[in-house]
């Protein structure tokens, strides 16, 4: 039983390793492709439509001036944008604040979002905010986001290239990534994820998920699948799987680029991904159960993707993390021998070659100190993750035994500059 239990969790573990690897090539294949297609975007702004950004926020003076400053430093026609901030019942500054830019500026629009219709979350905002546009195409960003002057403008020229594609989602990157080193390892974590679960989706499966900030969708998608899902905490990954399902598809447009703020200290960063792994265990439990009513089968290779990450990968690595402790106690006479070791081994010197990669896909982070914040990150950082997911799926399993409400955690922000 004991070797059955140990050859399961190795299986597991080397199978999600190799797909890893699998999706890393995709990425660093997609980039080294993308650099020859940008550079066939028109530079004509006579067509270009439209559009409405929506930026919800919630208690946010600490930031909130610099991302209203980065909107008037884009590069798109003045005539054919709407910034919407949605201010959602904030007690502090923000409404003050917003309003003296709206007064400033004619394409900056400030909603009060007063209860009863306010505080129910990132999708409530969002959903108050698609009614009062008026725009084509809708971008959303973050109320801590500071994009790039070009990123819009990107996001939508290549949205008008591919008229199959239903949105296209753009790059962040860490504003604070020197502050400390959680937040070193953030960056590096956002940086892997999006080359290898964003790119390398993409350039194997046509497959991208919508993150929560810098992406542009069409206006015509969002009304016909009645806008974001108010009872998901991952809004942007059940949003996805929507959009999938009536036969789009979304682009990974690595041109544009958002800059954000990450949590500081380890009190935030727990309580922002116990959100974001609730919001997915809920999308896998709302989806996968019922695969069989998706139209489109394609998205199954996502839910599985989270089904093995969530579940599988997770039983896999905490009993293998179970049997290696209890290896140094008892003597189970296990026929795998050292095998089992040169096998953890390996797979630690494979999770740094990915991330290596996909740092050198950015450019100045491929560095000394970078490499080893990766090794530091294998035995810190990841273990975290477990844990964190561990408590994450006994608290989702707990709200949907009693029927809870879904709560919001809004992310705590704090005072910073772009680097």
């Amino acid at each position: 039983m004991i070797e059955f239990f140990l050859y399961s969790s190795l299986f597991t573990i080397w199978l999600m390793l190799f797909y890893h690897l699998f999706l890393m090539l995709g990425g660093y294949l997609f980039s080294i492709k993308h650099q020859q297609v940008n550079r066939s975007l028109p530079k004509d702004d006579t067509s270009l439509p439209i559009v409405s950004i929506l930026i919800p926020a919630h208690n946010e003076e600490m930031v909130i001036k610099e991302t209203i400053k980065s909107m008037v430093r884009l590069q798109y026609p003045k005539d054919k944008l709407e910034v919407i901030i949605i201010n959602d019942n904030s007690m502090d500054a923000t409404g003050t604040i917003t309003d003296e830019y709206a007064s400033k500026y004619e394409f900056i629009n400030v909603i009060h979002n007063k209860p009863p219709f306010a505080g129910r979350g990132k999708s409530g905002a969002l959903n108050v905010g698609l009614r009062q546009s008026s725009g084509e195409i809708i971008v959303v960003y973050d109320a801590d986001n500071t994009p790039e002057p070009d990123a819009v403008r990107n996001l939508v020229l290549e949205l008008q290239k591919d008229q199959k594609a239903a949105a296209v989602v753009g790059k962040f990157r860490v504003i604070n990534h020197n502050k400390n080193l959680l937040t070193r390892f953030i960056n590096i974590e956002t940086i892997t994820f999006q080359w290898l679960a964003q790119a390398g989706r993409w350039f194997w499966f046509k497959i991208t998920s919508i993150p929560g900030t810098n992406f542009a969708i069409r206006r015509s998608v969002l009304e016909e699948l009645g806008g974001w899902d108010v009872k998901a905490l991952s809004e942007d990954t059940e949003l996805s799987i929507r959009v999938y399902n009536l036969g789009h598809y979304i682009r990974f447009i690595p041109t544009a680029v958002t800059w954000e703020q990450e949590p500081e200290t380890f009190r935030v960063w727990w309580k922002q991904r116990t959100r974001w792994a609730c919001g997915n265990i809920y999308v896998i439990q709302k989806y996968l159960l019922r695969f069989h009513k998706l139209k489109r089968k394609r998205i199954v290779i996502d839910l599985i993707y989270f089904l093995l990450t969530y579940f599988l990968f997770l039983g896999g690595i905490l009993i293998s993390h179970i049997l290696f402790v209890l290896r140094l106690f008892f003597d189970f006479n296990l026929s795998i021998g050292l095998v089992s070791y040169v096998l953890l081994i390996l797979g630690f010197l494979l999770f740094v070659t990915e991330v290596l990669l996909a740092l050198s896909m950015e450019k100045g982070q491929l560095h000394r100190r970078n490499l080893l914040h990766v090794v530091l990150m294998y035995f810190v950082y990841s273990q975290l993750w477990l844990g964190l997911m561990l408590y994450s799926l006994c608290k989702e399993m707990k709200r949907t035994l009693f029927k809870q409400e879904v709560t919001w955690y809004k992310t705590q922000r704090f005072k910073g500059k772009l680097d």
